[in-house]
C-alpha cells in the first residue's frame, strides 16, 4: 500500500511538472517573446454572453423555462489575471440565473488562484443551486484543497453523483462526473452518477455525451475543448479542438442535448471566429 501511494505521488508530481513545460511552451513562453503584447491584445477580446433556448421532452415540466448560468474554463493564471475572471462573474451574476454551472478547469495550474473564483461563484444568489465540476486542469495541483474551498464557498461540487432539487412539487436531478479522458471512461462515470434518472449532467469533457444520450439525460453541460480558439467563420466545430466531434455549441439527438461551451480562458493567447463567452441557457420541456 505504501510503495503504491508513493507511485502514485510521483506520478502526480511529474504529470504536474509536465503540465508546467507545456504551460511554458504554449503559454508564457510566446507571451514574453511579444513583451507582454499577445496576452494584452487577447485579454481585448472580452468575452460574449451566448443566449440559448433547449427544448427536450426530458426535461421535467415543473422546470420549463429555467435559465441556467453556465461557464467553464476560467484558467486562472498566467494568461487569465483573477480580476478578468472576477468581471465574467459578476457579468454572470448581473444576468440572474436560477442555477449555476462551472464545468471545470477553474485554475490552469495553480490551486491558490482559485479561491477568488470560487468565492465569487458562490456568493450568486441563484435560488436552485451553483454546481461545480473539476477539470483535468483543476487536478493537477491540489484538487481536495480546491474542491473544500469550494464547498466552504458555497458550492456543490458533484463528483460522480447525483443531486435531487424539490421546488414548486417538482424534482430536478442533478449530477455531475470527475475529469476522465476517454468516452469510455466518461461512460463509467456518467453511469454511477446518473443512474436512470438525471435531467442536468455536468462534465469537463463533451464525451460523456455518449452515454448520456443512451440513459436519456435531458441536457449536458460541458467544456474543456476552448472551442479549439481558432475556427472557421460560421463554422464552430470547424476548429482546432481535433480529438473532439462536438467541439463547441448546441447538440441535440433523440431528445437529449448537450451545450459545449467556449469557455473563458484559454490555452495560448489567441481567439479567432471563437470568443470567450457567458452561455445563458434557457431550457424548456418540450411535450413528446
Amino acid at each position: 500500500m505504501l510503495r503504491a501511494a508513493r507511485r502514485q505521488r510521483r506520478a502526480k508530481i511529474r504529470k504536474y511538472r509536465r503540465a508546467r513545460i507545456r504551460q511554458f511552451l504554449f503559454t508564457v513562453g510566446p507571451d514574453r517573446l511579444s513583451g507582454g503584447r499577445a496576452s494584452r491584445r487577447h485579454l481585448a477580446q472580452g468575452f460574449i454572453v451566448r443566449e440559448i433556448e433547449i427544448a427536450s421532452p426530458l426535461w421535467p415540466a415543473r422546470f420549463d423555462g429555467l435559465r441556467i448560468g453556465h461557464v467553464s474554463d476560467f484558467h486562472v493564471g498566467e494568461l487569465h489575471p483573477i480580476e478578468q475572471a472576477l468581471e465574467v462573474i459578476a457579468c454572470l451574476r448581473d444576468h440572474e440565473p436560477d442555477l449555476i454551472a462551472c464545468t471545470g478547469d477553474v485554475v490552469d495550474l495553480d490551486t491558490a488562484h482559485a479561491a477568488p473564483i470560487v468565492q465569487a461563484l458562490g456568493a450568486i444568489k441563484a435560488p436552485l443551486g451553483n454546481f461545480l465540476v473539476l477539470g483535468n486542469h483543476d487536478e493537477l495541483h491540489d484538487p481536495q484543497t480546491l474542491t473544500g474551498m469550494a464547498i466552504e464557498s458555497g458550492l456543490t461540487v458533484l463528483s460522480n453523483e447525483a443531486v435531487q432539487i424539490n421546488h414548486d412539487g417538482g424534482q430536478l436531478v442533478v449530477a455531475g462526473i470527475d475529469w476522465a479522458r476517454s468516452a469510455v471512461k466518461c461512460a463509467n462515470l456518467v453511469d454511477r452518477a446518473c443512474g436512470d434518472r438525471a435531467h442536468l449532467l455536468l462534465t469537463h469533457n463533451p464525451k460523456a455525451f455518449l452515454r448520456a444520450m443512451e440513459l436519456g439525460v435531458a441536457v449536458t453541460l460541458a467544456g474543456h475543448t476552448h472551442g479549439g480558439q481558432l475556427a472557421m467563420k460560421n463554422r464552430p466545430n470547424a476548429n482546432l479542438a481535433l480529438s473532439h466531434r462536438r467541439s463547441a455549441g448546441l447538440f441535440q439527438s433523440n431528445g437529449s442535448a448537450m451545450y459545449v461551451t467556449t469557455g473563458i480562458g484559454a490555452w495560448f493567447p489567441l481567439r479567432i471566429n471563437c470568443p470567450a463567452e457567458i452561455a445563458m441557457i434557457t431550457v424548456r420541456h418540450e411535450a413528446a
